[in-house]
């Protein structure tokens, strides 16, 4: 598995680095928000898999060919007190490293998890206080304030939208519609959960650049693909115009200014993870750029060559840890 382990090192550093920044300069997202968000997705389990994966190998190569051989000599060492002596040094630090940054991983996301529904929790709590129904339909809430506030609340059943009277004396009955469609697509798309996912990676790594280009290029996907939605019910001089009345309010919320931007409300996810007013300011002005000047949708053969690369980018790393003696 020698050589494994190092192929596996220069594929973690490759998506770590380079292609993240690649991506997420590329113009090409646009015009398939969709096909982007399943790349981010695949660059980040791959990314994940291989940098592990190549502490793993490393440390298992002298007792295995391959990584399931390797672990089940490991488990024979722990286990039943087999001999350890064919692991030196370097060998056992790498393991350790792999089973701390495992760890590391799995708990920042669960901690993260625990924040952000800490966080809708005590959200929640102020709006059974505060908002009363709205007209606009069962999971719609409004809230006094002045200032043009629209968000959703993710939680399964008791999901709902929040609407500020400031928002609604602004709009028009079909900015509002557009509005609505918006935010109502960011929750039957369960767009939190991606958000919460590409949040605690940053969490977990803040020292890596391409961890916030990766959560700031995913805030950006999920608005647009909310974006496509409205878009098939409003057109796109309405929905532009509703983006920018909620946009005018998101700086200025107060108590419910939703956790700052306009759009998907996590309530503490984008704080915890360092999303910023300036990120706000970047995702608004690409969905406005976007509607202004309209692309083509990616043809169907970009499409397929971008998800079979997603494919592989998943098979390559786990192709080389569970094939025996694959690339010696």
């Amino acid at each position: 598995m020698f050589w494994t382990s190092y192929l596996l090192a220069v594929l973690a550093i490759v998506l770590a680095w380079p292609v993240p920044i690649f991506l997420s300069r590329a113009q090409w997202p646009g015009r398939s928000p969709f096909t982007a968000m399943l790349l981010w997705q695949a660059i980040a389990l791959a990314g994940g898999l291989s940098m592990i994966g190549a502490m793993l190998v490393y440390g298992l190569e002298p007792v295995g060919d391959n990584l399931l051989a390797g672990l089940r000599a490991l488990a024979g060492m722990v286990l039943f007190n087999a001999p350890t002596t064919a692991l030196g040094f370097w060998h056992l630090f790498a393991l350790s490293a792999a089973a701390l940054l495992t760890a590391h991983l799995v708990f920042t996301l669960l901690l993260t998890y625990y924040k952000i529904e800490r966080q809708r929790r005590r959200h929640r709590e102020l709006l059974a206080l505060l908002a009363s129904p709205s007209a606009e339909g069962a999971g719609t809430v409004v809230i006094s304030h002045d200032s043009p506030v629209a968000y959703c609340l993710p939680g399964g059943a008791r999901s709902v939208t929040v609407l500020s009277d400031g928002l609604m004396a602004a709009l028009e009955p079909a900015e509002l519609r557009a509005v609505l469609g918006h935010e109502n697509a960011h929750l039957n798309q369960r767009h939190h959960l991606l958000l919460w996912a590409f949040a605690a990676w940053r969490q977990a790594l803040p020292w890596l650049p391409t961890t916030r280009l990766a959560q700031e290029s995913v805030n950006s996907l999920i608005e647009m693909l909310a974006d496509d939605v409205a878009l098939k019910s409003e057109s796109r001089a309405t929905l532009i115009k509703a983006i920018a009345i909620v946009a005018s309010g998101s700086a200025g919320g107060g108590a419910f200014r939703p956790a700052g931007r306009a759009g998907l409300a996590l309530d503490g996810l984008e704080a915890a993870a360092g999303v910023t007013g300036s990120d706000t300011a970047r995702t608004t002005a690409s969905r406005v750029s976007r509607l202004l000047s309209p692309q083509p949708e990616l043809s169907a053969t970009a499409r397929g060559s971008v998800l079979a690369g997603c494919i592989l980018l998943l098979a390559l790393p786990t192709a080389l840890l569970i094939v025996p003696g694959l690339l010696g």
